[in-house]
């Protein structure tokens, strides 16, 4: 499936439909997010088949930046079952990011 890219109407059945969804919240403009992209590019293809990974850009995904508290980027959000279930502010090593998929798992 590869990194999905969620809009704000879609992004709740996004979270009901898969049991394990880690979503990278960033912006074309924050040179930490692009650092962190190729790490959430190789989870997306460690984890295909066991969880969904997501990419949302704040300045054009808003409304969900704020319904999640965004304050700085990158923050990543890992869901369980449509619940927030784990949340990393900065760029981290894809270890931590692993760790948090596989508590939700």
């Amino acid at each position: 499936m590869g990194i999905i890219h969620p809009s704000t109407k879609d992004f709740d059945q996004l979270l009901q439909t898969n049991e394990v969804v880690l979503v990278d919240f960033w912006a074309t403009w924050c040179g930490p997010c692009l650092m962190l992209a190729p790490v959430i590019e190789e989870i997306s293809k460690k984890y295909e088949g066991k969880n969904v990974v997501a990419k949302v850009d704040v300045d054009v995904e808003r409304a969900l930046a704020e319904h999640y508290q965004i304050m700085s980027i990158p923050t990543v959000l890992v869901f369980k079952k449509g619940n927030l279930a784990g949340r990393e502010i900065g760029a981290a090593s894809a270890k931590v990011y692993e760790t948090m998929i596989e508590n939700a798992l």
